[in-house]
């Protein structure tokens, strides 16, 4: 790899030996994928994904002692991962006690040391924080040093930045040198699309499950999809961005996507139309009968398959404003036409704390709570990623979280009747 004097210095301890050890890494990092260069980062904020005080990973804790005490906070400010814990989520004694005494007992030291390094705000924990009310927006070429899968593809994607799939502390030494290795999804080359998806739906799929299952079939290649701008237009508004959140992060969660292409709609097939496809692409056909045999497919972990539902998380990435108010409206519509007062499965929501506030400043949020729907800003897949919520009987419209825990899948509308009926759809 070719550095930069000032790259080169650092790595020869200019800066001290802590940082030119930060360097080392992202230099061998660099290396493992054939960069040749360093690019400097040039987005406003970074962002993390360690935001959980886990026990079992106290090395973790210590390098971030190092860098601490070398002076090597962050070279920009970053947002971090949602929380594991939240009071406010239903949760057994033993589950507490779990929690907070034996998995995360590191996590307001943790926390302690986000604040240190450089987090922008102790409300900024979210998988979404490129939204509006968050404010780590990056701009279109920017490039990032994030890790978070589901805010890399939608950032790659929507936003029309570039970032790679980095592993946790790698994102954040990126951050801290101010500069990251080159390749893959950071070149022209590396955005090129080798699959090429034809849409054949009779009705508008599902974004979780078609993300689901394009990421399965491409894995970590990049997609150029065609047809769903049938459903969602040619515009970026809220609408189509929320769609388009869920449907990325089922495709980094379900296979490794970190960027998709959407036929008339993302910026750079807006731009650049077919010449991002690759010569020699693979074309993958989905109408609806694929739909339902991809989501038949998926494995019923629980313990008891008959089981009634125990527990729903609605929100996995975190939900927009627009979200919340929408689902809303459709647990109201639900209720109302069943004559019922509430929910009748213990159903929390989740968004990122500054998506809350400015949902309690409308009249939705009440009602939701009224409805006995929970707003939280937890992580759902970090409270369920223990032994005692593996027992439980959890359902999810969310593939990620189904993805990496025991929670059954469901659709949007499925969630929303077994919700309000009390009985698992078969």
């Amino acid at each position: 790899m070719i550095l930069t004097p000032e790259q080169q210095a650092l790595l020869d301890g200019a800066k001290g030996e802590t940082m030119a050890k930060v360097v080392k890494t992202l230099v061998m990092y660099g290396d493992a994928f054939g960069a040749e260069r360093m690019v400097p980062v040039t987005s406003k904020y970074g962002h993390t994904v360690i935001s959980f005080g886990l026990k079992a990973i106290k090395p973790v804790y210590a390098l971030y002692d190092q860098l601490l005490d070398a002076g090597l906070v962050s070279g920009q400010k970053f947002t971090a991962d949602p929380k594991p814990l939240d009071p406010n989520v239903p949760s057994s004694l033993l589950e507490d006690l779990v929690f907070k005494k034996i998995m995360y007992t590191d996590q307001k030291p943790y926390e302690e040391q986000l604040r240190r390094l450089g987090i922008t705000s102790d409300d900024d924990y979210t998988c979404t924080c490129y939204l509006d009310e968050v404010g780590n927006k990056p701009e279109k070429g920017d490039v990032l040093s994030w890790a978070e899968s589901s805010a890399v593809v939608y950032a790659n994607s929507v936003l029309g930045a570039r970032c790679n799939r980095n592993s946790g502390i790698i994102e954040l030494m990126g951050s801290i040198a101010g500069f990251v290795p080159e390749f893959g999804l950071l070149t022209d080359e590396g955005r090129k699309a080798s699959w090429v998806v034809e849409l054949r739906c009779k009705h508008r799929p599902e974004a979780q499950l078609l993300g689901s299952a394009i990421g399965m079939k491409v894995m970590e290649e990049v997609p150029y999809v065609k047809g769903l701008d049938k459903w969602l237009g040619t515009e970026l508004d809220k609408a189509a961005c929320a769609y388009l959140k869920d449907f990325g992060a089922a495709t980094a969660s379900n296979g490794a996507v970190g960027l998709y292409h959407i036929e008339n709609l993302t910026p750079e097939a807006k731009e650049q139309g077919e010449a991002l496809i690759r010569e020699g692409a693979q074309v993958y056909v989905i109408d609806d009968a694929e739909l339902e045999r991809v989501k038949r497919s998926y494995p019923v972990v629980w313990k008891d398959p008959e089981a009634k539902p125990q527990l729903c998380f609605v929100g996995c990435p975190h939900l927009t404003m627009q979200q919340l108010i929408d689902w809303t409206d459709r647990i109201e519509a639900a209720l109302r036409a069943k004559s019922l007062p509430q929910v009748t499965v213990p159903t929390v929501f989740t968004a990122s704390t500054p998506v809350l506030k400015e949902f309690e400043k409308t009249v939705y949020a009440s009602k939701l709570r009224t409805y006995g729907v929970i707003l939280s800003y937890i992580c759902p897949l970090m409270y369920m990623n223990n032994p005692l919520c593996k027992k439980k009987a959890v359902i999810t419209c969310s593939n990620k979280l189904r993805t990496y825990t025991s929670a059954r899948y469901y659709t949007e509308a499925e969630i929303l009747s077994i919700i309000t009926t009390k009985e698992a759809a078969k």
